[in-house]
């Protein structure tokens, strides 16, 4: 399929919800999605910026060490996104080390597993990494999974700093004044928005969405159908599944006898039971055109870790929030990850480092709650820059600076969710590997 780089029509949808949008192209140079391959990039491609962070003062809070601990994926069912979310966590660190550090010390790094919502080891894991004195903890990748934390980790005044939560919950009811959360995925807003315009675009007009039942699915089920509505198509039926069990056979019968022209799919790593069900229900991706969402946007082909038969989601298209990862960025993390061949999220997990190190530079102590209080002044209003050593020397010479990251400009609002960033739409090819086909820029 050929790569497009013109601009979607986006104006129902954009004007329905608060939205400036605009398209760009992959910067991949394959004509077709399904020539991408899984070679692993060349470590040598990576440009190393040797450049030192000039002396800064000691750390007037804190213990005058940056700890950042990670509460990441590395089992459970987004157990894919870990890798992608740890080697950017471990790259960032080692570009603040390679400059200097923080206060002229070492960034030091506690990991800890996520797990998943049925597992329920989140808890436990950031007791462990609060004990370890984190001053700023890099997690979770799913929004139902903070939801088990937030309060324990505010609460212990360290700050939580989320790479992939999607969920608008975030930014209402308590959680909308200003505290230690942030993140650097967008609300589920913007993804909502971006799925429902391709389904327009796509000619889809009588739309069914089958969702899990949890903070992420309902968020993102209810933004898609209010996107939809607006722009005038019908959504023939909307099932929540309960996330444990999955979706009953009368709710897979729902689907199908809906005749819907499309079905959204936002599902974890379920898919790969859900997927046969609708297929025998004559609702699979062959009858129903399918679309996914980060949540399950995964390769399922042979050898990935969840498979389904060649060719069973062939043509069907995915959003993932987040900017595109460069051939560089790429070879850059495979220096601290040479077996990575997903980046979702990696881009997000190395800004997320970066900018806590950049805002306790800036308020002269590595204390989470004064971190937090410096974070969204980094990254908007003042002089940009690009780099972590390019940023921190700004700031030794008593600049004001706005960071502009790997993973897109972020610009904080004051709820700690960026205002600006990217949505990547990805189709699978023959052999169920996802390839990007073009990235929406958003504000919102």
């Amino acid at each position: 399929m050929k790569r497009n780089s013109t601009p979607l029509r986006l104006a129902a949808v954009a004007a329905a919800s608060a939205l400036v949008l605009g398209a760009c192209g992959s910067s991949d140079d394959s004509d077709d999605a399904g020539e991408k391959t899984d070679a692993a990039p060349d470590s040598s491609a990576c440009k190393v910026d040797d450049t030192k962070v000039e002396p800064t003062t000691n750390s007037k809070g804190g213990d005058g060490t940056l700890t950042i601990g990670t509460l990441l994926p590395a089992t459970g069912n987004l157990s894919y996104l870990g890798p992608p979310e740890f080697a950017g966590v471990d790259l960032a660190i080692a570009d603040i080390n390679r400059a200097g550090g923080i206060f002229g010390k070492d960034v030091v790094s506690v990991k800890g597993d996520s797990g998943d919502t049925d597992s329920g080891i989140a808890p436990s894991e950031a007791d462990k990494l609060i004990k370890a004195k984190s001053d700023v903890i890099v997690g979770a990748a799913s929004s139902g999974v903070s939801f088990t934390v937030i309060d324990k980790i505010l609460s212990a005044g360290v700050v939580q700093f989320s790479p992939a939560n999607t969920s608008t919950d975030f930014d209402t009811g308590k959680y909308a004044e200003p505290d230690l959360y942030f993140r650097t995925a967008p609300s589920d807003i913007l993804q909502g928005a971006v799925m429902a315009n391709l389904l327009v675009e796509d000619g889809r007009q009588n739309v069914a969405i089958l969702a899990r039942q949890d903070a992420y699915g309902e968020t993102l089920a209810k933004e898609v159908e209010k996107n939809l509505t607006d722009a005038g198509s019908t959504v023939a039926v909307s099932e929540l599944y309960d996330e444990k069990r999955g979706p009953s056979d009368t709710q897979i019968s729902a689907v199908a006898n809906a005749k819907p022209d499309a079905l959204v799919l936002i599902a974890f790593e379920e898919t790969t039971t859900i997927v046969p069900k609708l297929i025998e229900a004559g609702a699979g991706p062959a009858d129903v055109p399918a679309y996914f969402v980060d949540g399950n946007t995964a390769n399922y082909g042979a050898g990935d870790s969840a498979e389904l038969p060649e060719g069973t989601l062939e043509g069907t298209k995915g959003t993932i929030p987040g900017a595109e990862a460069t051939d560089e960025f790429k070879a850059c993390l495979a220096t601290v990850d040479d077996n990575l061949k997903d980046y979702a999220y990696a881009a997000e997990s190395y800004d997320a480092v970066i900018v806590s190190a950049l805002a306790a530079l800036s308020a002269e102590s590595d204390a989470g709650k004064d971190i937090a209080a410096a974070m969204v002044e980094v990254t908007r209003g003042g002089e940009k820059c690009t780099t972590f050593a390019q940023c921190a020397n700004l700031l030794a010479d008593g600049a004001d600076i706005d960071y502009d990251g790997v993973s897109g400009p972020i610009e904080f609002g004051e709820t700690g969710s960026p205002t600006a960033a990217s949505i990547g739409i990805y189709q699978y090819d023959a052999k169920n590997k996802i390839s990007p086909v073009k990235y929406i820029a958003g504000e919102i």
